[in-house]
């Protein structure tokens, strides 16, 4: 992830996250077909349809998303609050070579995220 965001600078690089079970198996890169790449991103559709057609069919779930802040903080923006859905999901943040997990969840705009703590193991 934090060589996808490096690699897309000044652009977000934008992804999902696969896995099972809570554990993160895969990041997997996705192209970020937004208008304005440079502030905000919008994970191609056809990427997100795979993995959730993947799932159906037996493979990795899909946990949640990643995407950089080539110019901000490894926490979700305002704009991240107003497009996330209340769902649960991960999102990983990307920003200064440092990622930072968040949930969504059901509260309101401004505490829409809540942080998390990650273990990265082997």
């Amino acid at each position: 992830m934090i060589g996808h965001a490096e690699a897309a600078h000044p652009e977000e690089a934008c992804g999902l996250l696969l896995g099972s079970e809570g554990a993160i198996i895969e990041a997997r890169p996705a192209d970020n077909i937004s208008r304005a790449p440079e502030t905000q991103f919008e994970i191609d559709p056809a990427a997100l349809f795979s993995a959730m057609r993947a799932e159906r069919a037996g493979g990795p779930a899909l946990l949640g998303y990643y995407h950089s802040h080539p110019s901000g903080a490894a926490e979700p923006s305002a704009t991240d609050a107003r497009r996330a859905l209340p769902d649960g999901k991960l999102w990983m943040v990307i920003a200064d070579g440092l990622a930072a997990g968040w949930i969504s969840g059901e509260a309101g705009l401004h505490d829409r995220f809540r942080p998390i703590c990650l273990h990265i193991a082997d």
